[in-house]
């Protein structure tokens, strides 16, 4: 049997959000790769290929955003959903950056899912997979 499992980077620097959203994400049945900030997001996304992309906005080294822009340059048909807690001015420099989705913190689980399963599905599409 061929394994399907999708695979997620999940980019954040608070270690208990982390963790709540490894335990999650593992749940729903996706593979979670984790970075505990940009600068370890960014090269682990050099180095490995990922079917979706989860980054804190806020974060020590290098921002969201900054994960984003460079996703983005680097893999534009990879999904990435930016995270914050807070409020409109990094949620609006994440989306300007072509995030895909931005969820505020905390973020609702059953929200997550149903983003982590349109984004697969459009990208999956995109791809020609």
């Amino acid at each position: 049997m061929v394994n399907d499992k999708k695979t997620i980077l999940v980019i954040e620097d608070d270690l208990d959000v982390l963790a709540m959203l490894v335990r999650h994400i593992d749940r729903m049945g996706y593979s979670v790769i984790t970075a505990t900030d940009g600068m370890e997001g960014l090269r682990k996304l050099e180095s490995e290929r990922y079917d979706l992309v989860i980054t804190d906005i806020v974060m020590p080294y290098v921002s969201g955003v900054g994960v984003v822009t460079a996703s983005k340059n680097k893999r534009p048909n990879i999904p990435v959903i930016a995270v914050t807690g807070y409020g409109k001015e990094p949620e609006a420099a994440a989306m300007e950056k072509k995030a895909d989705m931005v969820l505020a913190k905390p973020v609702k689980m059953s929200v997550l899912k149903d983003c982590l399963s349109d984004l697969l599905r459009i990208s999956k599409g995109k791809n020609g997979l």
